[in-house]
């Protein structure tokens, strides 16, 4: 596994979409046709590292991460099969820009695509003409919610390989495992696991250039009629230690403008630990954080179905202490 590669976003009006991610925020479009835009950002050295795909309702139809060799696709599979998951190979051209692609719906309800190859684009690092709204740099990590996140971080650490860099444990006797900040390239996160009804992504993390790129995306997403977009900050996060600014697009789904965390390529990283009821972790200056941002998420689109994935809540009745820590 080499990193996070690409998300594809559900949208029900392209037009909006476009005016919103491209015109605003700065994305380059690759490539579009009828029912998709394949956007990247300055540093995306490939076709595309987000798909705005048209539909009927928002969501996510997958996550993508790319891995080091074809071989590795093959041992993805045989690692579905044993767990018996369901998996299949995309079909030819069924998704442009990528090689030979496996998709799986995890034991989590997550459709997670895993592929080795991907079409060369222009490097625009320093094509400084085409810096433009939030100077998008790149895609940098998935946020998920799911109700069992010990289950998945056994998944991603001992089946894929996954590093833990930052971790939050619930207070009390019996500090169990409440997020996870899971690493495959060299900096705080390629996924987070976080407690909560799922399976749904919270947020795709994209990184940008520095903090004045925030101020400076607030301020023109405002002048453009998105001030309501903004649901969460500037601020700087205890966890990652990243400057940050959550968006919502037309349609709800949720990405975040990230800048500021760390390297973490010391074989003896040992992960920070945080507990739950820590007001700084979430935002390291303590302000609050809205509602909105703990209750609500993507839904996913089953790969098996293609139909939207049921949620179900985490299994914490017995310990409200939870409910009032996450909040």
């Amino acid at each position: 596994m080499v990193k996070a590669g690409h998300i594809e976003l559900l949208v029900t009006d392209m037009e909006e979409a476009k005016r919103f991610y491209v015109d605003t925020l700065g994305f380059t479009v690759t490539e579009s046709d009828a029912g998709h835009m394949y956007l990247r950002g300055l540093e995306d050295r490939n076709h595309h590292s987000v798909t705005l795909t048209k539909s009927d309702a928002p969501g996510v139809d997958h996550f993508a991460f790319r891995v080091g060799a074809e071989s590795g696709l093959d041992a993805l599979e045989r690692l579905a099969k044993e767990r018996g998951w369901f998996s299949r190979w995309k079909k030819p051209g069924e998704e442009k820009g990528v090689g030979r692609a496996l998709v799986v719906e995890d034991g989590f309800g997550f459709p997670v695509e895993f592929y080795a190859e991907a079409e060369p684009r222009e490097w625009l690092l320093q094509k400084f003409q085409h810096y433009k709204g939030a100077k998008v740099m790149r895609l940098d990590h998935f946020n998920v919610m799911l109700p069992d996140v010990a289950a998945a971080y056994d998944w991603y650490v001992g089946g894929l390989g996954f590093g833990c860099t930052e971790l939050t444990e619930v207070e009390g006797a019996k500090p169990d495992l409440w997020a996870a900040w899971l690493r495959r390239k060299h900096t705080c996160h390629d996924i987070a696991l976080t407690t909560g009804r799922g399976p749904r992504v919270h947020h795709a993390g994209m990184t940008v250039a520095d903090r004045a790129s925030i101020m400076d995306a607030a301020d023109v997403l405002a002048a453009n009629g998105y001030a309501k977009s903004i649901e969460r900050g500037p601020g700087r996060h205890g966890i990652s230690n990243a400057f940050f600014l959550y968006l919502r697009d037309p349609d709800g789904n949720r990405i975040e403008l990230y800048t500021g965390d760390y390297v973490s390529a010391d074989p003896d990283w040992v992960p920070i630990r945080w507990k739950l009821n820590d007001p700084q972790r979430q935002t390291f200056w303590g302000a609050p954080t809205p509602q909105s941002w703990f209750d609500e998420a993507m839904l996913v689109r089953s790969p098996r179905t293609g139909r939207f994935a049921g949620v179900s809540d985490p299994k914490i009745k017995d310990r409200p202490d939870y409910l009032l820590a996450a909040k």
